[in-house]
């Protein structure tokens, strides 16, 4: 199996080495198998070397794991209300492409997981065989079938009627990283969805390896070749492209004529943002761009369009990996941007933990769902502290319950 993994400012690498080479013996599902029939089990010593310092701490539900004849589990969410999901395809008209001018629309795929009303259903695919294969690929990875990747198990069943009472339900919106699908943060989704939440997931098209578009079209990764050019130049360009995008998506879903039926639980004054490695640079732009996003989480993302002058008073937090994104660290836009919150803020970092630590694939890399557990614990707590305004300690400094968690500033 040939391994390529693509690195450069703090934006790229959509798939850990780890994940890949894992990937190359995990089994999927056999055909016609019962989707009941898969299960989390917690990994055997012969199953898998943990490298995660953190990972030797997760025990029961933290723990995801492949059986021979399964799929990737993803952990249950943790809320009481059972996951809903849909996929909405949206076309601005008013613009370009950004990535390929020659498109006169800027096309976008955006999967909505929502509480839903109880009832049977058809579970979530994870991403397409086709996005996977396209994943692989610009990898370079070979000799790996594309269902060890689109067979994961999800927990959201397909359109399921949303519950809740008319103008109650916060919204927040997921961005996810450079070359990655909105998939890659189904669980965080998940979880905040059975948390009363409505979750908006955005593929910003031509900026993931593959997304499977109506008319059994698949857009291929078309920004890949500026990011290689000019990976700050590139960036900058990418953060104005997603506001735009996101912008547009809540015009799109809040609107007169919203393109989604369960729109009138929304509580349109409680919107947040967060997003990873890219889609997090993009979140504090957003804000200051589009005053309905009320808060945000830079999720282990440079920020490639500084915060000006004026600053940034909205609730604000920072999430990264070990020492790169601490004080002093590699990245030194964290500490750049910092004193231009001048809002509620936060600046927390994961001890052992990489760039991908904020997403579903630590589940391949590592089985174990620790890292996905820390994430929903913290990006609930604070969409819960600021669009809910309910109290949230586990903001407040360190907890015994997440000793990997170190609190800066």
């Amino acid at each position: 199996m040939e391994i390529k993994i693509m690195r450069g400012a703090g934006i790229a690498g959509a798939v850990t080495a780890g994940m890949l080479a894992l990937l190359a013996v995990v089994p999927v599902q056999a055909a016609g198998a019962s989707p009941q029939a898969a299960r989390a089990v917690s990994p055997s010593p012969q199953a898998a070397q943990v490298t995660d310092p953190t990972a030797a701490r997760a025990t029961g539900p933290a723990r995801a794991e492949t059986v021979p004849g399964e799929s990737l589990v993803l952990p249950a969410p943790t809320g009481s209300r059972p996951v809903g999901t849909v996929s909405l395809h949206l076309v601005d008209r008013s613009r370009p492409d950004p990535w390929v001018p020659a498109q006169k629309a800027r096309e976008l795929m955006v999967s909505l997981w929502y509480p839903a009303e109880k009832g049977s259903g058809r579970r979530a695919p994870y991403m397409t065989r086709k996005e996977a294969a396209a994943l692989l690929e610009g990898q370079k990875v070979t000799g790996v079938p594309a269902e060890a990747v689109s067979g994961a198990r999800t927990n959201a069943v397909t359109g399921v009627r949303p519950a809740g009472r008319r103008g109650t339900l916060p919204l927040v919106v997921l961005s996810p990283g450079f070359t990655m699908s909105r998939s890659s943060l189904t669980g965080l989704a998940e979880e905040l969805a059975s948390r009363g939440y409505v979750v908006v997931g955005i593929d910003h098209v031509h900026e993931s390896y593959g997304t499977s578009l109506p008319g059994d079209r698949l857009a291929g990764c078309a920004a890949c070749a500026e990011q290689e050019a000019d990976p700050w130049a590139f960036g900058d360009k990418a953060v104005r492209s997603r506001q735009a995008d996101v912008s547009f998506v809540l015009d799109r879903l809040l609107g007169r004529r919203s393109v989604w039926k369960g729109a009138r639980l929304v509580d349109r004054s409680r919107i947040g943002m967060a997003g990873h490695s890219l889609g997090g640079s993009s979140t504090p732009w957003t804000m200051l761009e589009d005053a309905r996003v009320r808060a945000g989480i830079n999720m282990d993302g440079t920020f490639f369009v500084p915060v000006p002058g004026e600053g940034l008073g909205r609730p604000f937090m920072l999430m990264g990996a070990g020492r790169l994104h601490e004080p002093g660290g590699e990245d030194f836009t964290w500490g750049r941007d910092w004193a231009g919150m001048t809002g509620w803020k936060r600046w927390l970092t994961v001890e052992g933990g990489d760039h991908a630590s904020f997403t579903d694939y630590p589940l391949l890399t590592k089985r174990s769902a620790r890292e996905l557990e820390v994430t929903r614990a913290y990006v609930v707590a604070f969409m819960d502290r600021h669009l809910r305004e309910r109290e949230q300690p586990l903001l407040d400094g360190p907890s015994t319950t997440f000793p990997e968690i170190r609190f800066w500033k």
